[in-house]
């Protein structure tokens, strides 16, 4: 997907300020929505949903690197503080895989990036969450590439349906360019191992100068949260009961390397 070399036009600056108006003027009528998205998807449980947010890399592990030098942790990071904001008011529990800039390691281990992904899973699978949102930012050879993109476990129905829910609600942050589609795989080490549904959010590519300036702006990064957060609250009211899903949880996974 190419991107042209210019702000899309929501971010011009004639526009700032008329978004802002119209976000404050919606924001009432959303909230309410969501509070109603969040109660129905509650009672149906019998309990608050519980919801992990994977804020990707951290400590020894920038991620990517921006074109401009900023670091993918720490926008991962900032949008995952941000939707953990959104989802505290709306009712739903959420637990942060990190809330620092700190990987999930110890200084003994040889291999750093191996014992976090094996920590943040096993801390994902000791919760038993409704499901896993983990936010990361991509990176591509070729500058004009660009767009967000959610992955999930190519096998998982209920991943399928969340990825598709977030991917339609990140989209509408870049109407300036071609949408994307949620895409399977089957080699990620968190879609891999984490037993509830679970979902990477690509939330933009760094590679791209019109992208990467967006990323690293609060606004956008709040635009981004909020879009995640609403999605989560749609497919919490749609989704498949948990004791449906305890059959089938981890069929045709790897739980171990």
């Amino acid at each position: 997907m190419e991107c042209k070399d210019r702000p899309p036009r929501s971010f011009l600056p004639g526009a700032q300020t008329c978004m802002a108006v119209l976000l404050l003027l919606l924001v009432y009528s959303i909230s309410r929505q969501a509070a109603v998205l969040t109660s129905a998807a509650s009672a149906r449980a019998g309990r608050r949903p519980l919801v992990v947010i994977d804020s990707g890399h951290g400590g020894k592990d920038p991620g990517k690197v921006s074109v401009d030098g900023t670091l993918e942790k720490d926008i991962n990071l900032q949008i995952a503080l941000r939707l953990k904001t959104y989802l505290d008011a709306s009712g739903v529990s959420v637990l942060l895989t990190r809330d620092e800039d700190e990987g999930l390691y110890s200084q003994q281990d040889s291999n750093k990036k191996m014992a976090d992904m094996r920590a943040r899973c096993q801390l994902i699978n000791d919760a038993h969450p409704d499901l896993v949102v983990s936010i990361h930012q991509n990176s591509y050879p070729r500058e004009s590439v660009c767009g967000s993109q959610v992955f999930y476990y190519q096998t998982s129905k209920e991943g399928k349906k969340l990825a598709e829910i977030l991917q339609k609600r990140l989209s509408t942050l870049r109407p300036d360019i071609p949408a994307r589609q949620a895409k399977s795989n089957s080699s990620y080490y968190l879609l891999l191992h984490a037993d509830p549904p679970a979902v990477i959010a690509e939330c933009g590519f760094l590679s791209n100068w019109t992208e990467a300036a967006l990323l690293a702006s609060e606004e956008y990064q709040d635009q981004l949260a909020w879009a995640l957060h609403m999605g989560i609250l749609e497919y919490l009211n749609t989704r498949t009961p948990l004791n449906a899903r305890a059959a089938t949880a981890g069929q045709g996974r790897c739980s171990t390397l």
